[in-house]
């Protein structure tokens, strides 16, 4: 395995002037850019246009047929800038030689990197491509209790002095880029310690690689959370906040895969006071079961054919319109938006201003209109008889995003299925379900749908059957993406006008409070056009 011996040079491709590095067999890499670049075309003379105050030495390391002991000629003393102890330094071999820092690899020493008149220029010495140990990890032995590791090796000598020496210490070898590598390497050593922390740099290359190597040691593994604005442990120590570290170090939360988190990480979240419903119901029963209708659920509402599901959706938008300031979509896929329109109105002036036998004036019109239509805050879908999945999913994503509607209605998804070509219902079912659900997560509104029923094999929905979960058209995708399924019973062939007109409301799945059954019962009048609810002792009665 190669690696790198010439480090944060200027890069020959693009115009960063620290982002470049050679491997041992030559090859050079940028991790700005991303170029690669062969060994014949790296070359001592970096162009003109890329100079840079930064320029490394190049690799220096003596032949391997000689002997080579890093500490050789090393003085040890404080490194006074970075309030790092003699001590400390002495305890990993760290010191100058001259004006340069020498950093030692390998049981023997075998390797160092060496840091440059103390500036960021590197280069590296000894057998650096057969010592693939971790800075510091021969002053350590295996199997202890705690195993820190941090991203360099001046890190690694403050990390050390804050913990007062009391744990193991251990750096990568060339930063973030290298780190998981590093770690596949050496993993014997870092899984020999019962804990395994990570305290990379506070960027977003250093919380990357952090997060990658700790799922390499998942069992055991912890990381450092940085809540003061150092970005590494040498700023901890350079900027007086020793106690600050200490105490990250034993906060270090343990590592966990993305989507899972710890129990004990929810204490705020939970104690928050239970939110209310964003919008009622416009019926009291149906309230009581459902707490209301809420951001970002998926109602699906069904019932045979012809048995007023549209005017439940009517009532519910009418509701809405009185008592939020929300702003509202609709997209009735079987009826124009005249009908529509004429139906909300109808709502607003107790008259069913949709049939033509209807006697209302017109300044009872205008009023209607002004306080449906005409609040700006209605937006209806002139499909045209388009009804292609992408097409409904794109402009259900219009009316949230761009006109900020928070409560969109669609009705319904049969008529979109009936126009997929494939001629497969289910796999058409489970495709708009599926795009609706993720649409509602991405969006956070409340859509709420109308899904038609399989005819059972007793009587049919139009003679009062009840509705369920089971009778669901397609695979089950509407029953599991749904966070609320409605049904709606009514006997539509009944002698009795009232039992002909009175819809029983079931909820046949809640997942927000998990209550189902009946609801309420719906009494729709002739004469004004609307529903509403009566109990069971009405009901009785007017039977």
């Amino acid at each position: 395995m190669s690696a790198w011996v010439e480090m944060h040079m200027p890069c020959p491709k693009c115009d960063s002037s620290d982002a470049y590095s050679v491997n041992d067999r030559g090859w050079g890499k940028c991790f700005k850019c991303g170029a690669n670049v062969p060994p014949e075309q790296n070359s001592p003379e970096i162009p003109t246009q890329h100079r840079s105050s930064r320029v490394v030495s190049l690799n220096t390391r003596t032949s391997d047929t000689e002997p080579y002991n890093a500490s050789e000629g090393v003085i040890y003393r404080d490194f006074k800038d970075r309030k790092i102890l003699a001590n400390i330094a002495e305890k990993y071999g760290a010191g100058y030689r001259g004006s340069d820092i020498i950093f030692p690899y390998g049981e023997k020493n075998t390797a160092a990197k060496v840091r440059l008149h103390g500036n960021k220029e590197f280069k590296i010495e000894g057998k650096w491509r057969d010592t693939p140990e971790l800075f510091g990890q021969n002053r350590f032995s295996a199997g202890g209790k705690y195993l820190l590791i941090v991203e360099g090796e001046f890190d690694a000598l403050a990390a050390y002095q804050m913990l007062s020496m009391k744990y193991a210490v251990v750096s990568v070898r060339n930063g973030a880029q290298s780190a998981i590598t590093d770690c596949k390497n050496n993993y014997e050593y870092i899984d020999s310690f019962e804990s395994v922390i990570f305290c990379f740099d506070n960027d977003s290359a250093g919380q990357m690689a952090q997060l990658e190597c700790a799922e390499l040691f998942s069992h055991k593994a912890k990381v450092m959370k940085h809540e003061t604005v150092q970005k590494d442990a040498c700023d901890y120590l350079t900027d007086n906040k020793q106690a600050e570290f200490v105490s990250a170090f034993w906060r270090a939360e343990r590592w966990t895969p993305d989507g899972i988190v710890t129990g004990s990480s929810l204490y705020d979240d939970v104690m928050k006071p239970l939110a209310k419903a964003d919008c009622d119901y416009p019926f009291r029963g149906l309230n009581k079961l459902t707490y209301g209708i809420r951001m970002e659920e998926l109602v699906t509402v069904t019932a045979g054919s012809g048995l007023g599901k549209s005017q439940f959706l009517r009532e519910i938008i009418w509701h809405i319109l009185m008592t939020t300031s929300s702003n509202i979509g609709m997209m009735f896929l079987e009826e124009s938006t005249r009908k529509t329109g004429l139906s909300l109105m109808s709502l607003a002036a107790n008259k069913p201003l949709h049939l033509p036998d209807t006697v209302a004036s017109q300044e009872e019109k205008d009023e209607a209109f002004k306080q449906t239509l005409g609040t700006d805050r209605m937006y209806l879908f002139d499909h045209f008889g388009s009804s292609d999945v992408d097409n409904i999913v794109n402009r259900v994503r219009y009316l949230a995003k761009v006109v900020g509607c928070q409560y969109i209605f669609v009705d319904h998804i049969s008529i979109i299925v009936s126009a997929q070509s494939n001629g497969d219902e289910r796999k058409a079912i489970d495709e708009i379900m599926t795009k609706l659900r993720m649409l509602v997560q991405e969006t956070g509104i409340a859509l709420i749908c109308v899904s038609h029923l399989k005819r059972p094999d007793s009587k049919g929905h139009e003679e009062g059957a009840a509705t369920s979960l089971a009778q669901l058209r397609g695979s089950g995708s509407i029953a599991q993406l749904s966070d609320m399924v409605i049904g709606l019973e009514r006997n539509g062939q009944a002698e009795d006008a009232t039992e002909r007109n009175t819809t029983k409301v079931r909820v046949l799945k809640n997942r927000f409070s998990g209550i189902t059954g009946p609801a309420c019962d719906l009494l729709y009048s002739l004469e004004t056009g609307r529903m509403t609810e009566i109990t069971e002792q009405d009901l009785e009665e007017a039977l």
